[in-house]
């Protein structure tokens, strides 16, 4: 799976997930959010989230603080 790391109106991170067939320029024209934070690629193994690589189009690249942002999002949507 791939993810862009948004920052919301309010200075909040935001990840959207989305699958490998889409490419980051696609998603990143569907979203309002004007702050993209990092994006790169997301798996899941028995450690948790590990999130890597980058988006050339975007111009940035995945973060070691965005698996950690990513697994408390999705334990808490809310957030």
């Amino acid at each position: 799976m791939k993810y862009i790391m948004f920052e919301d109106f309010s200075g909040a991170p935001v990840p959207i997930i989305f699958p490998k067939r889409i490419d980051f320029a696609e998603m990143r024209e569907q979203i309002p959010y004007t702050k993209v934070l990092s994006a790169g690629h997301v798996h899941v193994s028995g450690a948790g989230f590990a999130c890597h690589g980058e988006s050339k189009s975007l111009a940035v690249q995945a973060r070691s603080e965005d698996a950690l942002i990513i697994a408390a999002k999705l334990a808490n949507p809310d957030l």
